[in-house]
């Protein structure tokens, strides 16, 4: 194959990642990722039973281990290893809960943001979200002050304190992320980054326009996703 039949291969290659990731900006290790994933074998169709599930009640059993079911149960357990090592991480420091160290991290990056904005980018629900901001007001890790712009609004900024807070709280983390990327090689870990972001492209913007309201918005766009 000469060079220009290579370069016109790789054009092709990006644009089909760019239709595929429609409306996010990509780079270099996205596509490292995508072609990682797309020249690697498809995997075999059959599924391992996987632990928790047992042999008892086969039509429960095939349910549980197809595709994307084995991938959404995949993915809760693994978010639930890391809620584990990052709660062994903050033990000792005024944190408690992960989403306080996901909070002042998202501050820390910003001057200030309103406090529906910050929920927002923390993907949480209102309700725990303001729990949150609370907690870590009350250990004076976070304040909240006026908006000159808008007196019935609140701004919301990590304090001195919170910044010291999570500048030693860093240093545990970085352990934590190669705790949890395990024994993936390089390139596996670049192949999951391009996958995961992704994914979380996709949730980012159904979350952001509220689009599963009730159970028949979940029933409904599940119908409406092709491969």
């Amino acid at each position: 194959m000469n060079s220009y039949q290579l370069i016109y291969q790789v054009i092709q290659v990006i644009e089909k990642m760019e239709s595929e990731n429609e409306g996010r900006d990509l780079s270099l290790v996205d596509l490292a990722g995508f072609l990682n994933n797309s020249l690697s074998v498809p995997p075999s169709s059959e599924r391992s039973n996987s632990a928790p599930f047992g042999n008892n009640d086969a039509p429960t059993l095939q349910v549980a281990v197809q595709l994307d079911n084995n991938i959404g149960r995949l993915i809760t357990f693994l978010s639930r290893y890391a809620k584990f090592y990052i709660k062994k991480a903050i033990e000792g420091t005024p944190l408690l809960a992960v989403e306080d160290f996901s909070c002042l991290g998202i501050l820390m990056t910003h001057e200030y943001l309103s406090q529906a904005e910050l929920i927002t980018l923390n993907v949480q629900e209102n309700t725990s979200g303001v729990q949150v901001i609370r907690r870590l007001i009350d250990a004076g890790l976070v304040q909240k002050s006026d908006d000159p712009q808008d007196k019935r609004a609140k701004r919301i900024s990590i304090t001195d304190n919170g910044r010291k807070t999570l500048q030693m709280i860093f240093r545990d983390m970085k352990d934590v992320g190669k705790i949890v990327t395990g024994s993936l090689t390089e390139q596996e870990k670049i192949t999951m980054l391009y996958l995961l972001q992704k994914m979380e492209h996709f949730h980012k913007h159904h979350y952001e326009a509220k689009t599963f309201a009730s159970k028949s918005d979940i029933h409904q766009k599940s119908g409406e996703i092709t491969l």
